[in-house]
């Protein structure tokens, strides 16, 4: 089996095309990113460092997959991802947050991440220290045997059965009483969220964290539940958040992911000196040093950012990506156009990805028992009808798929479980009886669909 970050670009592309409909031009871009970043550990020193990733712009409505790239490439390079508006960012002065907090929410990512996959490596171990626990409240230990005297072997005996009786199931129902940590209160602690300041108050909390002393309580519960708890607290025992912190600095810096949303809404507008066009390129004047490489102070350390990926996304409706400042257009060298979505991609979204809409609402309605059958005819009428009112209302792209289905299926949802018939087949006459008046109403299509 093929690790997922030595995937070539056509094993990329083909892996994203499960769950992304069209759009060949962007995968290939991002499969060639991703390529890239293994290309690179395999260059000997000093070379490696000098290779800096090529970041990438995706240009396109709403609604057409950007965001769903850059998640579904993350998630095959088991890459911390963070999804980010650009809008959230300002220069000082003005409301928002500081453009390095983004830095710090991706190594929280990563530290969960790291922290995850340690406790599934000691999953084994965890649990086997969570079952003697559970033996200790059971079948006390008995007291040490004084110097020289033989162990009693009864005791040792009753140990090994109640250990057999536990891995076969039969103690799953039996209570036991557990001392148990309670959620400390912590004091409010209000930071303002100016540059810095983020960081400083998630330390502070830390600090009380430490400084108030945990309560505990005795609680019941069953041993199949006690075992569960033990476990999970075990395996946190066993993890070591040195290797952990040390583990996620490090695939921040090499793997890290950063998707920048509604970039496009920081773009300056041609001859704009308002107030508004000042924050907009001061958004991008701090995010600039963080894009080119630079090193940010968190809790867990300094974290370079010279080679994590950046793709940025914008619908770029009222202005083009040369309206960014040209130091910030330099760190974005790959530009790929996605193509707006007619009848025919909306058809294969509805019916192709392995997360198809069509398969999504048949497993819901099978929770109570129905059989959701949808006919050939009845998914190209929703396609036709979402490409028409996206060409009259406003063009939400796929998302406006999501809507109609909602409206289709809302009698049916809401009075599943009380039919009689639990067979129901979805046909383009159906479709047509439950949207046709609000599609043809181009007034009420607006509020409706």
């Amino acid at each position: 089996m093929k690790e997922n970050n030595a995937l070539t670009p056509r094993e990329i592309v083909e892996k994203l095309d499960c769950f992304i409909v069209g759009q060949d031009s962007a995968k290939r871009s991002v499969a060639v990113a991703l390529r890239n970043r293994w290309r690179r550990q395999q260059v000997p020193q000093p070379l490696r460092d000098e290779i800096a990733p090529k970041n990438i712009i995706m240009i396109g409505p709403t609604g057409v997959g950007k965001t769903e790239i850059a998640r579904r490439l993350a998630q095959l390079d088991r890459s911390p991802f963070l999804k980010v508006e650009a809008t959230k960012f300002t220069e000082v002065g003005y409301v928002g947050r500081d453009v390095e907090s983004m830095i710090r929410d991706l190594m929280e990512l990563a530290i969960s991440m790291i922290k995850e996959e340690e406790a599934e490596a000691m999953e084994g171990k965890a649990r086997d220290l969570a079952k003697e626990r559970i033996l200790d409240l059971l079948v006390p230990p008995p007291p040490p045997a004084p110097a020289g005297a033989e162990p009693l072997q009864v005791e040792s005996s009753t140990r090994d059965k109640f250990r057999q009786m536990l891995a076969d199931g039969k103690l799953d129902e039996r209570e036991v009483e557990l001392q148990v940590e309670q959620a400390q209160a912590m004091p409010m602690v209000e930071v303002l969220s100016s540059g810095g300041m983020e960081d400083m108050g998630n330390s502070m909390k830390d600090m009380f964290s430490k400084m108030f002393p945990k309560k505990s309580n005795r609680r019941k519960m069953k041993v199949r539940d006690a075992l569960l708890y033990l476990e999970k607290e075990e395996a946190e025992k066993l993890v070591d958040m040195d290797k952990v912190m040390q583990l996620a600095i490090q695939r921040v810096e090499q793997t890290g992911i950063i998707f920048l949303d509604e970039i496009d809404k920081i773009a300056s507008r041609q001859g704009g000196q308002s107030a508004g066009e000042v924050s907009r390129e001061g958004v991008q004047r701090d995010l600039l040093p963080i894009v080119e490489g630079s090193t940010v102070t968190t809790k867990y350390g300094m974290v370079k950012t010279d080679h994590i990926l950046f793709i940025a996304s914008g619908a770029f409706h009222t202005n083009k990506p040369a309206d960014l400042v040209p130091e910030l257009q330099g760190r974005f060298p790959v530009r790929v156009e996605l193509d707006a979505l007619g009848e025919d991609e909306f058809y294969r979204i509805l019916t192709e990805p392995q997360n198809a809409l069509i398969k999504q609402y048949v497993a819901l309605l099978a929770t109570e028992g129905m059989e959701l059958v949808f006919a050939d005819d009845s998914i190209r009428t929703m396609a036709r009808l979402a490409a028409e009112v996206n060409m009259k209302t406003e063009n939400i792209g796929a998302r406006r798929l999501h809507t109609i289905l909602e409206r289709l299926l809302e009698e049916l949802s809401f009075d599943a479980q009380e039919r009689e018939n639990k067979v129901f087949e979805v046909t383009a006459g159906y479709v047509e009886s439950q949207l046709a008046d609000i599609s043809d109403n181009e007034d009420l299509s607006r509020y409706i669909l």
